[in-house]
């Protein structure tokens, strides 16, 4: 169903080509409500497939390409930074006519769903972060060798090697093949320009200006962020939740979608208009 979804487009503000998929399959007669969801590094909007059967009987689900993934247009020396991204949202929520939505996001992804939060504290409804610390700079992440990797062997190998690290949980071994086919085809020189760019990325002292409720998920055994680094969010935002998936590591998003989907569809029916 929305894994084949048609992606439609949009310019943004600064002429870069956006892509973007919808799936709603709401009541018609009741207030319609917007939930963006931003996908991880590498990949596309596509990683987000299985999310859509459990949130777009309640929501009209709208999955953006980030700039330079899937079949949005690779922007230039000048158009990648982590508040261009967060424009990015907004752009396309100025498209589709929506005031105010719920914003939730994967990873890097989470990190540019917090900058827009920061920079348009208006226009969101609720926050949701998915395995992320608040920027890459106080993760655990070696960016540096993962660029050298990248640049060695391509997207493809660094992944195919490292793919048991990142689903030990996962026996289903077409899924995995197929994760690794996906974010493959992200471009190596753009995913080169980002990972370090999210590296430099720390919001932790902007934490406390996040005012609308905020809903953290975050994986128990993560070798890319302690749970020390995850607890900051309870710390600093006030209406902030915290669940832990115990024992998973970092592709939460990934290997168990319909939990998550399942925990944030709960709290999103919290704070919905109606």
């Amino acid at each position: 169903m929305s894994l084949t979804t048609e992606m439609q487009y949009l310019t943004a503000s600064d002429g870069l080509t956006l892509a973007y998929a919808v799936d709603d399959f709401s009541d018609p007669w009741r207030p319609q409500e917007t939930l963006i969801l931003v996908h991880a590094a590498m990949g596309s909007s596509r990683r987000l497939y299985k999310w859509i059967p459990t949130l777009s009987r309640h929501f009209r689900v709208v999955r953006p390409d980030m700039r330079g993934h899937g079949t949005t247009e690779i922007p230039g020396p000048d158009q990648l930074s982590v508040e261009r991204l967060a424009r990015d949202v907004i752009d396309l929520a100025d498209h589709l006519k929506c005031p105010q939505f719920h914003l939730a996001g994967s990873s890097a992804g989470a990190i540019v769903a917090m900058q827009t939060a920061l920079d348009y504290p208006e226009r969101l409804l609720t926050l949701s972060n998915f395995a992320s610390t608040p920027g890459l700079k106080p993760s655990n992440i070696d960016m540096d060798k993962w660029v050298r990797h990248i640049r060695a062997k391509g997207i493809k190998v660094m992944l195919e090697e490292t793919i048991e690290e990142r689903f030990p949980n996962v026996a289903d071994k077409g899924f995995l093949r197929w994760f690794v086919d996906e974010s493959a085809k992200t471009n190596a020189d753009l995913f080169c320009r980002f990972g370090p760019m999210m590296k430099a990325v720390d919001l932790t002292d902007r934490l406390h200006e996040i005012k609308c409720p905020m809903l953290n998920v975050v994986p128990g055994h993560d070798p890319l962020g302690s749970l020390e680094q995850y607890a900051v969010y309870k710390k600093h935002v006030a209406r902030a939740e915290l669940i832990v998936y115990e024992g998973l590591p970092h592709n939460i998003t990934d290997s168990v979608p319909e939990r998550c989907a399942e925990d944030l569809l709960k709290f999103l029916m919290k704070y919905r208009a109606q």
